[in-house]
């Protein structure tokens, strides 16, 4: 995300010698490209290899839309070298158009949106397992024993937590507090993954479920593509990239596709081992949030919901300035138009965009508990972000610059390519994701 990206920037970067902004290195870029696209994507990855069909498939899929995510980083970077723009909405508008610019924008407050319900949905999830470990904990008795409070109820805590923690930190102007804390996410993502490889090769007295390496048979097409909304939410870093390249000492279009590569291929290392351990361990009994799988007493798993719980609290308040500045600033400049902006209705307007969206946040994350429901629907947002607007990028930028006509018609097919592609997942991925949900509700 761009706010966060920006952040690190400032941390990592050292001053320019023609501005007063930070530039990066190699190791800047994709340490923050790995803070962006490493997060709660990783919970749901085990029981995304259970979906797709087994290892081999999910895998398969994994590599498959690796070609497509590096190539959607590389086309914006190009964009944004020619458009000399620095942010993913500047960028589509100048080089797509004011139209579908206006598209963008409203995909990136919706996509902003899901992400902020699936914190919430992730962050009760950890509060219900944290309330049975410490049950166990002070008590001594299983969680099946555990009688039930109000006060233990998910959806009474998790609304404690909003109003008394997030709320505070999100109501401010400026989200300064995520410049100690943003790292925590790439730590608790590499902490779970090494947790949960230890966790089955010290497996004792106990069976390892019999896990499918090889797919036996997919009962359709749908079982495969059903990966692809969690691959897409998993790498997404697509709207923080351009912010990255901006950045960047070196903005030759060849050191860029490095840093995509080397990005993409940690990130699908870190991934694959979540997704194969935590499937390996749990087979297809293996929850939608992994953590989820474990007792409530495992100490390894205790501190890495703990971890989890409080990157997720420190990263939605980002979130939700995102969100809301994009809808607050078009309220400022119409009121501008005819009368002057004052404090008082600036922070009226704040106020009010940021308890409607804690608001209606928490109350679908309340209503719609399952992580994989939400994660589908954000996937497939998520195309547009990785496929669509980029081939859109591709196939508008290559018009106009001065290349070889064979180059151009290759390059057009290639954007024409992964536009289909975004439409197709975009469509499947959120048509049966909303299936699903109207069936729960």
């Amino acid at each position: 995300m761009e706010e966060l990206a920006r952040e690190s920037i400032s941390l990592l970067g050292k001053p320019a010698r023609d501005s007063g902004g930070p530039r990066l290195g190699s190791f800047g870029a994709i340490f923050i490209m790995l803070k962006s696209a490493l997060g709660a994507g990783l919970l749901n990855f085990p029981w995304a290899f259970d979906k797709a069909g087994g290892i081999h498939t999910a895998v398969t899929v994994e590599l498959v839309c690796l070609v497509f995510l590096i190539s959607g980083l590389i086309i914006l970077g190009y964009s944004s070298s020619i458009s000399g723009q620095n942010t993913y909405q500047a960028v589509v508008r100048c080089v797509c158009g004011a139209s579908i610019g206006k598209l963008c924008e409203i995909c990136y407050i919706f996509n902003l949106f899901m992400i902020s319900i699936a914190f919430l949905v992730i962050v009760g999830d950890q509060l219900q397992k944290l309330c049975v470990s410490i049950y166990e904990l002070i008590i001594g008795l299983p969680e099946a024993e555990m009688p039930y409070h109000w006060y233990t109820d998910q959806r009474f805590t998790l609304s404690v937590l909003c109003v008394t923690l997030v709320f505070p930190l999100s109501i401010s102007k400026e989200i300064g507090i995520q410049k100690y804390t943003s790292v925590l996410g790439t730590f608790a993502a590499t902490y779970l993954t090494a947790a949960m490889i230890i966790k089955y090769h010290t497996m004792q007295d106990q069976e390892t479920p019999v896990t499918p390496i090889y797919s036996s048979g997919l009962s359709s097409w749908a079982s495969m593509f059903s990966v692809i909304p969690t691959i897409c939410f998993g790498f997404q870093c697509h709207e923080s990239c351009i912010a990255i390249y901006s950045s960047m000492e070196n903005k030759k279009l060849s050191h860029w596709v490095f840093i995509s590569v080397v990005s993409m291929i940690i990130c699908l290392v870190i991934y694959s081992l979540t997704g194969v351990y935590g499937y390996l361990t749990f087979g297809r009994r293996v929850a939608p949030d992994v953590l989820m799988s474990y007792t409530g007493d495992d100490l390894l798993m205790i501190v890495a919901r703990l971890l989890f719980g409080i990157s997720i609290i420190t990263i939605y308040p980002i979130v939700l300035l995102l969100g809301r500045s994009v809808i607050q600033d078009p309220l400022l400049n119409l009121r501008s138009k005819c009368n002057v902006v004052t404090e008082s209705y600036e922070m009226y307007t704040r106020l009010v965009l940021t308890i409607a969206w804690i608001g209606i946040t928490l109350l679908v994350a309340v209503f719609v508990p399952d992580i994989s429901k939400v994660i589908s629907v954000i996937g497939g947002i998520g195309a547009f972000f990785i496929f669509i607007f980029p081939g859109l990028c591709l196939v508008f930028a290559v018009q106009t610059e001065p290349i070889s006509p064979y180059l151009r018609v290759i390059l057009t097919a290639w954007g024409v390519i992964t536009l289909i592609c975004g439409a197709f997942i975009f469509g499947q991925s959120t048509s049966i994701a909303i299936m699903q949900v109207l069936n729960k509700i």
